[in-house]
């Protein structure tokens, strides 16, 4: 499986309609919600917002939604789009602004799994690892060190806080879980706190 890396945008315009696709990665059916209200926002006058979405390490949650148009002709066939693409965390909503002609029950499964497609193909995305989250806590003269080795670590998702000291946080792969830990020690000499949360 790959996940999504960044959220990515495309527009099909059929019969006038305009279909205006946009993946976003998440983690949860929970962050879908929040996504799609997003979308409304971003889209107050669309004529539906319609989703699909593929969650889990192994890509077996799922949901979507044809938001008042006809039953099964645009979440569902966009979802097959989704499923067929290997790509899991991803949620994909797309907005219609209605052009003035009915598209009928077929042009409508065309249009909304097209536009899933067509923004499948600008997607960035990266091998689904198993990741997990550490908290890192030193003083100022390890942060140089300390940036490298997460450099060398391929840690993702990082905030930093400076305060009387420097809190890094983020994730790793599980196999970097060792060298991550090596690392501080050499670094700090005993003196960063590394927790990991998974």
């Amino acid at each position: 499986m790959k996940r999504l890396l960044e959220t990515a945008t495309t527009e099909i315009e059929i019969k006038k309609s305009r279909f205006i696709s946009i993946a976003y990665p998440v983690e949860s059916l929970e962050e879908v919600k929040e996504k799609v209200i997003l979308t409304r926002s971003l889209h107050p006058n669309a004529t539906h917002v319609v989703h699909s979405a593929v969650v889990g390490k192994s890509g077996t949650l799922f949901s979507s939604s044809d938001d008042r148009e006809p039953k099964n002709t645009a979440g569902r066939p966009s979802l097959e789009v989704l499923k067929g693409s290997g790509i899991t965390n991803i949620c994909v909503c797309t907005v219609r602004y209605f052009g003035g002609t009915l598209l009928g029950t077929g042009g409508l499964v065309k249009a909304y799994g097209d536009s899933t497609k067509e923004v499948l193909k600008i997607v960035k995305t990266e091998e689904l690892i198993e990741r997990e989250s550490f908290t890192a806590v030193m003083q100022y003269d390890h942060y140089t060190l300390a940036k490298r080795l997460l450099d060398e670590t391929t840690a993702t998702d990082i905030t930093e806080d400076f305060g009387v000291g420097i809190t890094i946080k983020g994730k790793i792969p599980l196999s970097m879980h060792d060298i991550l830990q090596k690392g501080f020690q050499n670094i700090g000499q005993g003196r960063i706190q590394l927790t990991f949360q998974s």
